[in-house]
């Protein structure tokens, strides 16, 4: 979902300096995709009233309240596009094209006193001054224009477009083409800025709109459902929301702190044009530049005061320009400000942004589980799709549809809407259509992004089928126990058409069960046999679009344990014993050993049951048969005959230590957790055989991951293995070498002995990976951060400049820079947590060069 960092976050200049950016961002970093490749990192979780300053506040008037949220509204405007002989709407237009016509209304109140100039503006690159007859002036108070609009043609190698709202004033028009000829990169800067802050507006404001209004009408589905909001929608929600009360989480869930709109590639390609070619040059330049605080923000991030800072050179006494996000809703585009205009010296010049004149940037949608069958014979069903938020939070994709292909005749549309507290598209399907399909199809998402028609992922699709339900051997119908609830496998090529499950007990009750799809073909129903007698048990499965459920009989049984196995070890606490309704074991004991039961699984034919020796079970000697004493929980006893196991082996470590490998080199980090062993380092580690008592020639050593992904086996013959005496053993091993570049995390050993019986595993240690650092470089202003220079920064989770870690710089995914800003540090002493290892502290000493 995402990640908060209350912190300086790392962002990557033109030049490769690692820079600070906010101080108080919470943000997602992605690798940006479509037509920008430059590597950033972008504030995207800011409260609206913090991140929707970055481009034209430079102009406001000091007194301008740089905290104020944009919710205060401006003149409304009606904008339209026509490209083809076709006309769109502003709010289904997410690119320009030169030759595009744009039409554009003033639909002011009539009683609008102020009078503003309509200045449409074409821009062509932070390098290219514009020509002065990219600029149209147009009079708001005119009859003519107030009643029709005007129309502009956008120009052959125009890249940005921005509409300037200004007061009429002698040299007006004259004085803002000037403005922006002279300064072309600002000012395509600011188109880009108002375009993401439109888009990510968009979304945040999709998501109060649809949580507040599902806590008004299905508030018990307001957890579930605010999820799915937020997948589609690509927000950060605190869960912790859900904890509340009831009446509470509405509140939580609606406050900008709980709310966080995440970074996402499709947002970033929409105004990716705006940020590439000699664009994105200038930007850098602009970034690094002294009046832009020489290089300390990155050129995205630092929007926010880089901008601020270049541009308020060039405001004049007579303008300020603030500015005016555009909400669309069909042809209107309805202006939100952060401060009210001033209609006195310096005047404000409202400043919207349009749409990029860019290649457009059809929505990437991905299937969520592309390999799943959906049912496409319910009246309504949802495919759920993600990864284009700007799809559920504006009309800038329309016309949807999901085209069936069919084995006879042409395909079939059906129309599709997307639904974010759904998750998904929603498709709607009539009986007249249903009777049509294919037992089995695939299904293409279609529509429309702005003027450019698309396709997105397919699905398969099943039709409902009666009478085709088998059970599974996993939950042998034959082994149905009354008295419990107990779970049924059922097996279908329809299993996803089921919407109902219900069950008729022996003595002709019917009731509800519940069911989930574990597979495309598998269901698994929950049979409420709590209180059912034995005998026969018809389960009702009910599927869309037939008009009766499909009958399951099976046959339930009195309860009665039957124990077929128990399995122990000489040496151990711990057995296993086999069967079937184990869990009404009472009481188990050997030779007067109890044995406590534990977990409880089922399996394959059957049931295990752990049993735990409540005391030692030393007198349980390998070889010998013994008989069980088990008792029921109604009183029952059984006996069970069971041969004690030969003993497992069993080793003891006496102790490791591990030197850096040869192309490690020394390292100026001294790890404090002696657990922690370095990946390119040679690990040797001294174990002591306890079962047998001396180590054989042939038996092997078992070291590995605790969750299984790698392992390797050690022993005398291939040298990773020295006997020092009978019993003592030297194991040598290169994590490295064995494991690979990407391995890291808990190791733990086991012994396997010459029959291959294995021992338990045992805890090794902790395999990290650790970066190489060179120096530390601080500028001479005291107050102003360092570097730390080296490779595979990645590594490191953290960096603080004290011993009681406060403050630190968090290392962020993705990170693949040389340098990385960290706190000042005192002396040449640092401290770092590495992110194989995040719980420990590690101490390092490094030079601390001048920058």
């Amino acid at each position: 979902m995402g990640l908060f960092y209350n912190r300086r976050m790392i962002g990557q200049g033109k030049n490769g300096l690692r820079r600070p950016t906010d101080r108080s961002v919470r943000v997602r970093g992605r690798r940006q995709s479509g037509a920008a490749h430059r590597p950033f990192l972008r504030p995207v979780g800011l409260r609206w009233d913090r991140i929707l300053l970055p481009v034209l506040l430079a102009l406001a008037a000091p007194s301008a309240s740089a905290g104020s949220s944009f919710d205060l509204s401006g003149p409304p405007l009606d904008v339209k596009v026509t490209r083809g002989g076709r006309t769109l709407p502003i709010s289904q237009v997410p690119n320009l094209k030169a030759g595009d016509r744009i039409w554009l209304h003033p639909n002011f109140p009539e009683s609008q006193t102020a009078r503003y100039l309509m200045i449409p503006t074409f821009l062509q690159g932070s390098t290219n001054p514009p020509p002065e007859k990219w600029f149209t002036r147009a009079e708001t108070w005119n009859g003519k224009i107030r009643e029709e609009g005007i129309y502009v043609n956008v120009p052959p190698s125009a890249e940005q477009t921005l509409l300037f709202l200004a007061p009429e004033t002698g040299g007006d028009f004259t004085t803002l083409r000037s403005n922006v000829r002279s300064k072309p990169g600002v000012f395509v800067r600011a188109s880009q800025d108002l375009n993401q802050a439109s888009l990510d507006r968009a979304r945040s404001t999709a998501y109060i709109t649809a949580i507040t209004r599902i806590s008004e009408t299905e508030p018990a589905n307001l957890q579930e459902k605010s999820r799915l909001l937020a997948r589609s929608l690509d927000i950060k929600v605190d869960d912790a929301c859900f904890k509340k009360p009831e009446a509470q989480q509405l509140a939580c869930l609606t406050q900008s702190d709980s709310v966080v709109v995440l970074d996402d590639g499709h947002t970033q390609s929409t105004v990716a044009a705006l940020t590439s070619g000699a664009s994105a040059d200038l930007i850098g330049q602009l970034s690094s530049s002294p009046m832009a605080g020489a290089g300390v923000y990155s050129p995205y991030v630092g929007a926010i005061v880089d901008v601020v800072r270049i541009m308020d050179g060039i405001h004049t006494a007579q303008y300020q320009y603030i500015p005016a996000l555009g909400q669309t809703e069909g042809e209107e585009l309805n202006l939100k400000l952060n401060s009210p205009p001033s209609f006195t010296n310096p005047k404000s010049v409202l400043t919207v942004g349009l749409p990029a004149v860019a290649p457009v940037q059809v929505p990437p949608l991905r299937a969520i589980d592309p390999d799943r069958i959906y049912c496409a014979t319910a009246r309504s069903f949802v495919l759920p799709v993600d990864n284009a938020p700007l799809v559920y939070a504006t009309a800038l994709g329309h016309d949807y549809g999901l085209r069936i292909l069919r084995t006879k005749g042409d395909p079939l549309d059906l129309p599709a809407h997307p639904v974010a507290e759904s998750g998904g598209f929603l498709v709607e399907i009539s009986p007249t259509e249903i009777a049509s399909l294919d037992p089995e199809m695939v299904g293409v998402l279609h529509g429309y992004w702005g003027f450019e028609p698309f396709d997105g992922p397919s699905f398969h699709l099943a039709t409902a089928r009666a009478g085709t339900w088998s059970p599974l051997g996993g939950a042998d119908p034959e082994s149905l126990v009354v008295g419990r609830e107990d779970t049924l496998l059922l097996q279908a090529h329809s299993a996803a058409c089921v919407d109902d499950v219900s069950v008729e007990e022996p003595d002709g009750r019917i009731l509800k069960a519940s069911y989930k799809l574990i597979k495309d073909d598998e269901l698994q129903v929950q049979l409420p046999l709590q209180d059912a007698a034995p005998g026969r048990i018809t389960v009702m499965l009910r599927q869309a679009g037939l008009p009766s459920p499909d009958q399951v009989h099976v046959q339930a049984y009195p309860e009665a344990a039957h124990l077929r196995s128990f399995t122990i070890h000489a040496g151990d606490q711990t057995g296993i014993l086999e069967g079937s309704q184990l869990d009404e074991v009472s009481k188990f004991s050997i030779l007067g050993v109890a044995f406590v039961p534990q977990e409880l699984s089922r399996k394959q034919g059957g049931e295990e049951l752990v049993l735990k020796a409540s005391g030692s079970a030393a007198a349980l000697e390998a070889g010998q048969t013994v008989t069980a004493k088990v008792v029921l929980k109604d009183g029952r006893k059984l006996d069970l005959v069971t041969t004690i196991e030969r003993a497992r082996p069993k080793v003891t470590l006496v102790g490791k230590s591990f030197q850096l490998g040869p192309s490690a080199g020394p390292t100026p980090i001294h790890l404090s957790n002696q657990d922690e062993l370095p990946q390119d380092s040679i690990l040797t580690f001294v174990l002591r055989a306890e079962v047998p008592a001396e180590w054989s020639r042939t038996q092997k050593l078992e070291v590995g991951a605790a969750d299984g992904e790698f392992g390797v086996s050690l022993s005398v013959e291939d040298g990773s293995l020295t006997l020092q005496d009978e019993s003592t053993v030297l194991a040598t091993l290169n994590p490295l070498k064995s494991f690979g570049p990407s391995a890291f995390g808990a190791l733990r050993f086991r012994a396997v002995g010459d029959d291959g019986a294995v021992g338990d595993w045992q805890p090794l240690g902790a395999l990290v990976r650790i970066p190489t650092l060179k120096e530390v470089r601080c500028p001479p202003v005291p107050d102003r951060p360092c570097s730390l220079i080296g490779t595979d920064l990645f590594l490191l989770e953290s960096v603080a400049a004290t011993s009681s870690f406060r403050n630190p710089v968090e290392v962020p995914l993705g990170f693949a820079a040389p340098a990385l800003e960290i706190p000042r540090p005192d002396g040449t002493l640092l401290f770092l947590r590495l992110r194989d290892d995040p719980k420990a502290t590690n101490l390092v000493s490094l030079p601390v060069l001048p920058e």
